[in-house]
């Protein structure tokens, strides 16, 4: 009421306290009627409430403005309501008011769940602080090339990481370290420096064959020591061909030939000899090696390597990166209150965590991620690090669960200085010092391979948790599954140890992406011919329905013909449209389930093909506001899992790097001219029968215009359909292209050459006289009659009743044949 009236209402509650409800009514028309109500008033709740008290409009004519106010908030409110009763509006005679409105029940929204590894089951993901998500991926130990587990590992979180930020809109902040203190790198690192200055100093024929002797023995003690069956075979493949090497190098010095011919065969020796030498190299003048800087050279060169993988694979870079040779006094620090809570001990110089005094802690637990490993030797020692794991390091350990913080340097190490004389990070307390003087006392997810769960994943969380004093270090542990390849465990004694350069070589980033994404980023990925094959007919499948689309967009319409009327077909269309969208959403909120979102799309861009080769059948064109928005929907999903590298408005960009967009919009117009230019060609030539203009046309479509990445599709009374393809692409189709119409030409001219030999051997046949078709088969028979039919067998038996009749039967078929062969120079049958 209030609403309605507008300015403030003369406060007449003390007229209204008049007991007498005539009288009242008298006082209300007389104050009332000093106002004109038409200016507008304003009545609170209690001046309702107080003006209800009548309870009829006055039947005095002269109280007309009472009566007015009466009816019109009855009106609004009904009839007068009880004290304390609220008034809701109500229809009168002859007014109508709005009904009540209910909101929609809706539908519960679905949550993202990710498979933690803390519980080995699919979790809500909700992180700590609103929509700010804090991770922590475990990086590369840079000492040799990137390869294809790299591949699985980082493709598949970089895809995690695009879909939490740009599809579920989370600001994640991303961080990852570099290892490059390491024993592996330490250990690769004097190998190379001690090889290298070997070569330096050029040694003789004879000087190199008595040190390779002299490294085949311990070699050939580690070889019968191996237990390993891959690493075995590793090692007696690099026996066999040094083997192999040294016998033309023994040769060639006992026949004392030219310096040129043992120089060659010097050269053969030292490469197939390389680590052989460098390890015993290593055995015997490692200690020597004192300068830091050596020990930094490999990890830098591998580490430029690394980023220059990513950044082929198009995995973004991190928001921070953490290098450990950076980060020693943070370390130290980390370290050291380890010791001073409690949870880790010195022992000759080097520092150890107690993982029974953790463990026995009633607020921490050792093992969360694989307590069923705790306790396993080989993993703990490989955790250690080849150079770590000798008699005397082992027994300074209280435990042997117990695992090295910081580790005493011996001679041919690096060193930094600390409270316990000069040594280095153990490996599992880098990752902890890093994430956790970025990331603090508690981060939402940290990631890594599954082979690192334990002992390193598992350490870490001890080691961080006694440091922090805490059980919530990581809220939620996502491993990534193993790479095989071909169903083989990778490896360089199974010669199938690929690089992601050679990766590259032979397929693109996108290709590669897409083979991931069509499977589950947390199980094994098998990376084989087939998978490939697969990544490779998705990625065309896709192609050619962004292609369709893009020459339905360019057919020429005026601004409101790009609004054309739905019928069945759009509407059913949609409808499955934004089913998929559903589906795909439901796929990503299930621990971002890529497989599933991946076939989807392909169901979607299934029903979109059929539904413009309906529309084509018919003549008609499909509607493009609808494929357009379907078109864009897929671009943008493919952009959000990193499979578009550069700024595609619509489907995969064309050409190189950074062309994409210039060159599809600069050339598609001249392409479009000549197609209309070559189809009205055509058209002449077909109407004045001139095929040499048609081949011509033909050799355009076929030959010349693929070798500029272009596609020229004709469909028979429709405009010509142009696309620009990659030129590999396209060449590839048209040598496959080739060998098919190579095949069909050559089952033609086989069956060509059938025919041909059957109606010889026909003709040859005819040309036999019925007479004479059995008397050769002296095998079978042995008497004819006068007309040449048979009657006895070979062995003198009168023939039976059924065998006569078979042989009269295929006589009176010769005599047939034999009439037409006569016949047939006068009718020319055969010329």
């Amino acid at each position: 009421v209030s609403g309605i009236f507008g300015q403030q209402a003369p406060d007449y509650r003390s007229i209204l306290s008049i007991s007498d409800e005539a009288a009242r009514a008298q006082a209300l028309n007389e104050h009332l009627s000093t106002r004109s109500y038409v200016q507008g008033y304003s009545l609170s709740q209690a001046d309702v409430d107080a003006f209800r008290q009548l309870s009829t409009p006055p039947a005095d004519p002269q109280l007309f403005h009472v009566a007015r106010w009466f009816r019109h908030i009855e009106a609004l409110l009904g009839s007068p309501c009880g004290k304390g009763q609220p008034y809701r509006l109500q229809a009168s005679k002859g007014r109508r008011v709005q009904p009540q409105w209910s909101p929609p029940a809706g539908t519960q929204p679905c949550r993202l769940h990710l498979y933690n590894s803390l519980t080995r089951n699919k979790e809500v993901f909700i992180p700590q602080d609103g929509k700010k998500v804090t991770w922590y991926c475990c990086g590369p130990t840079v000492y040799d090339a990137s390869h294809m587990g790299h591949a699985r590992s980082y493709i598949s979180f970089d895809i995690l990481r695009r879909v939490l930020k740009d599809y579920f809109k989370f600001d994640v902040f991303y961080c990852m370290n570099i290892t490059d203190i390491d024993d592996k790198i330490i250990k690769r690192a004097r190998q190379n420096y001690l090889f290298e200055q070997y070569l330096e100093k050029r040694p003789e024929a004879a000087q190199l064959l008595e040190d390779v002797q002299a490294a085949l023995k311990p070699f050939s003690v580690k070889l019968n020591e191996t237990t390993d069956p891959d690493k075995k075979q590793m090692l007696e493949r690099i026996q066999h061909e040094v083997q192999l090497a040294t016998e033309p190098l023994e040769k060639a010095v006992q026949s004392r030939l030219t310096g040129e011919e043992v120089n060659s065969c010097v050269e053969v020796l030292l490469e197939e000899a390389k680590d052989l030498l460098s390890d015993w190299l290593d055995s015997t003048l490692g200690s020597d090696v004192t300068d830091n800087s050596i020990f930094s050279k490999l990890p830098k060169f591998w580490e430029g390597e690394f980023h220059r993988d990513m950044e082929a694979l198009n995995v973004l870079p991190p928001d921070v990166l953490t290098r450990v040779s950076e980060y020693v006094p943070e370390i130290v620090n980390f370290v050291q209150k380890i010791v001073d809570n409690g949870y880790g001990y010195v022992s000759n110089g080097s520092v150890y965590f107690d993982t029974a005094k953790f463990a026995s802690s009633e607020k921490h637990s050792y093992g969360k991620l694989v307590p069923e490993a705790v306790g396993d030797q080989k993993a703990l020692q490989e955790g250690e690090g080849d150079l770590s794991i000798s008699a005397d390091r082992l027994s300074e350990k209280r435990s042997p669960n117990d695992f090295a913080l910081w580790k005493a340097s011996k001679p041919g190490e690096p060193s930094w200085p600390c409270p316990w004389g000069k040594g280095r990070p153990g490996w599992h307390i880098e990752c902890s010092a890093m994430a956790g003087t970025l990331l603090g006392a508690s981060m939402d997810i940290h990631g890594g391979g599954f082979d690192l769960r334990f002992p390193h994943h598992d350490n870490e969380l001890a080691q961080s948790e006694a440091y922090f004093e805490n059980d919530y270090w990581v809220r939620y542990f996502l491993h990534t599954g193993h790479l095989t390849i071909a169903g083989c465990k990778m490896s360089k004694s199974l010669k199938n140890f690929i690089t992601i350069k050679d990766a590259l070589k032979k397929h693109s980033a996108r290709q590669l992406r897409l083979a991931f994404l069509m499977h589950s980023w947390k199980d094994t990925l098998d990376y084989s011919s087939n998978t490939m094959e697969s990544a490779l007919q998705y990625e065309k499948f896709l192609n050619e329905f962004f292609l369709n689309v893009k020459d339905i967009l360019r057919a020429p319409v005026d601004i409101t013909g790009q609004f054309e009327k739905w019928g069945e077909e759009e509407a059913e269309l949609n409808k499955n449209f934004y089913d998929k969208k559903t589906a795909i959403h439901e796929a990503l909120c299930d621990n971002v389930d890529t497989r599933t979102v991946m076939e989807e799309m392909r169901a979607l861009v299934s029903q979109c093909n059929l539904y413009m080769a309906a529309r084509k059948a018919v003549r008609k064109r499909p509607n493009r506001a609808l494929l357009e928005n379907i078109a864009l929907y897929l671009t943008h999903m493919l952009k959000i899992f990193g499979a578009i590298e550069e700024e595609s408005s619509l489907g995969f960009p064309v050409g190189g790097s950074g062309t994409s967009l210039n060159l599809e919009s600069t050339v598609m117009p001249y392409l479009q001219v000549l197609s209309e230019f070559r189809e009205g060609v055509r058209k002449i030539a077909r109407e004045q029968k001139v095929p040499e203009v048609l081949q011509l046309s033909d050799a355009l479509r076929d030959d010349i215009l693929p070798e500029l990445g272009v596609r020229f599709e004709d469909h028979e009374g429709l405009p010509t359909v142009v696309k620009l393809v990659d030129r590999n692409t396209l060449l590839k189709e048209r040598e496959e292209k080739r060998q098919v119409e190579e095949e069909k030409r050559k089952k033609k001219e086989e069956a060509a050459r059938r025919k041909q030999e059957q109606e010889a051997a026909k003709l040859a046949k005819m040309k036999i006289p019925p007479s004479e078709m059995f008397l050769s088969e002296t095998n079978k028979y042995s008497k004819f009659d006068e007309n040449g039919l048979p009657t006895h067998d070979a062995e003198g038996k009168e023939l039976s009743k059924g065998q006569a009749k078979k042989v009269k039967k295929l006589f009176e078929a010769q005599e047939k044949l034999y009439k037409e062969y006569l016949q047939m120079p006068q009718n020319g049958s055969f010329q």
